[in-house]
C-alpha cells in the first residue's frame, strides 16, 4: 500500500517550541509531530497553529504570537524542502519532494481590539484564522463561554477583513451563535479540528445543522483525534474516528471531510495514534471501509480543493 499524501489542519508544535526552546522540530521525541515523522509518514501539507496559552498576560500575547512566527520561520521553514503555503498558487507550485507549511491563528485574543495587529499577522503569512479559543475575547464567544454570544461589532470587522483578504475563517472553538454569524458574512470558512456533537455531545463539537451548513457552503471539517471529542468517556480508539467520518458521510459530507490531528496540543491519545506516524495505522483501517478515492479525499484532496476556491 503506497504512502498517501496527508494534509493535517491543526497542530500545536509552535506552542511547545515556544514554551521549551530546547525542542528541535527536526527530530525531537518531545513532539508528537516533527519533521522526520512528517517525511516518514506522508505529511504533505501541515498547518501550524499560533496558540497563546491562557497563562500569558494579555499585554504580552501579541509579542508571543510574533515569537511563535519567528520560530516558524527560523526553526521550521529552514529545514530541507519545507515551503510556506500562503495561497493557492503556493499549493500548485509545491514540488514532489517538498512539504508545505501553513501558518494559522488559533484565537484572536492576541490582537485585542486592534485590526492593525491582525493585518500584521496576515502580512506575515497567517492564512487560517480561528476567532476564539474556548472562551470570550473582543471578537466573539468561544464554545465553552456560558453566555454563548456571537460576533461582536469588532468581530464583524474582523470577519470582513478576512473575507476581503481571502483568508480562511476557522470556526473550530467558536460559539454556536458565532458560527452562524460567520457563515452569514463569508464563504471562506472551514473547521480545522472538530467532531460530531451527535456522537459525542461535547460543546466543542459541531451539531448536525452546523455540519450540514458547512457541507452546503462547500467547506471542509477536519476530524480531530482529541479523545474527549470522539467518545464521551474519552477512551477512544481508531474505530471511533471512523464513526465520526461515517456520520458526516451520512449527512452528505463525504467530500467535506479532512483531518486536524491536534498533535502537540493534547496529552491523551487515541490508542495507536500517539504521534504522526500513527496515521499509517489509521490509513490501514480506512482501507477496510472506504475506496481509494474517498481516502485520498479525506487525507488530502478535500482540503486542497477547498483552498483552491480562494484563487
Amino acid at each position: 500500500m503506497p504512502t498517501p499524501k496527508i494534509f493535517d489542519a491543526h497542530c500545536d508544535v509552535l506552542m511547545k517550541m515556544f514554551l521549551d526552546h530546547t525542542i528541535s522540530f527536526k527530530d525531537s521525541s518531545g513532539l508528537n509531530l516533527n519533521y522526520d515523522r512528517l517525511k516518514a509518514s506522508g505529511g504533505k501539507i501541515q498547518c501550524f497553529a499560533i496558540y497563546i496559552p491562557e497563562k500569558i498576560h494579555p499585554n504580552l500575547r501579541f509579542e508571543v504570537a510574533l515569537s511563535m512566527i519567528d520560530i516558524f520561520y527560523e526553526k521550521v521553514l529552514t529545514l530541507p524542502n519545507m515551503k510556506q503555503i500562503k495561497s493557492p498558487e503556493d499549493i500548485r507550485n509545491l514540488g514532489e519532494d517538498e512539504i508545505g507549511a501553513i501558518l494559522t491563528l488559533e484565537g484572536c485574543d492576541c490582537i485585542g481590539e486592534d485590526l492593525l495587529k491582525l493585518k500584521t499577522l496576515l502580512r506575515l503569512g497567517v492564512w487560517f484564522v480561528g476567532l476564539t479559543w474556548n472562551y470570550a475575547n473582543y471578537v466573539a464567544d468561544g464554545a465553552l463561554e456560558e453566555r454563548g454570544a456571537g460576533l461582536s461589532g469588532f468581530g464583524k470587522k474582523v470577519v470582513d477583513l478576512l473575507h476581503y483578504s481571502k483568508t480562511w475563517c476557522d470556526v473550530s472553538h467558536l460559539s454556536e451563535k458565532g458560527f452562524w454569524d460567520v457563515l452569514e458574512r463569508t464563504p471562506y470558512v472551514l473547521a480545522s479540528h472538530s467532531n460530531c456533537h451527535t456522537l459525542c455531545p461535547h460543546p466543542r463539537n459541531l451539531k448536525d445543522e452546523q455540519i450540514q451548513a458547512l457541507i452546503q457552503n462547500q467547506s471542509v471539517i477536519g476530524v480531530t483525534f482529541v479523545p474527549e471529542f470522539l467518545k464521551e468517556n474519552a477512551n477512544a480508539q481508531i474505530k471511533d474516528i471512523l464513526h465520526h467520518i461515517d456520520h458526516i458521510c451520512s449527512l452528505g459530507g463525504e467530500k467535506h471531510i479532512g483531518f486536524g490531528s491536534d498533535f502537540d496540543g493534547i496529552e491523551k491519545f487515541v490508542k495507536k495514534l500517539e504521534n504522526f506516524e500513527g496515521y499509517s495505522i489509521l490509513v490501514e483501517e480506512l482501507y477496510k471501509h472506504y475506496s481509494s478515492s474517498q481516502i485520498d479525499g479525506f487525507l488530502y484532496k478535500n482540503f486542497i480543493k477547498l483552498l483552491m476556491k480562494s484563487s
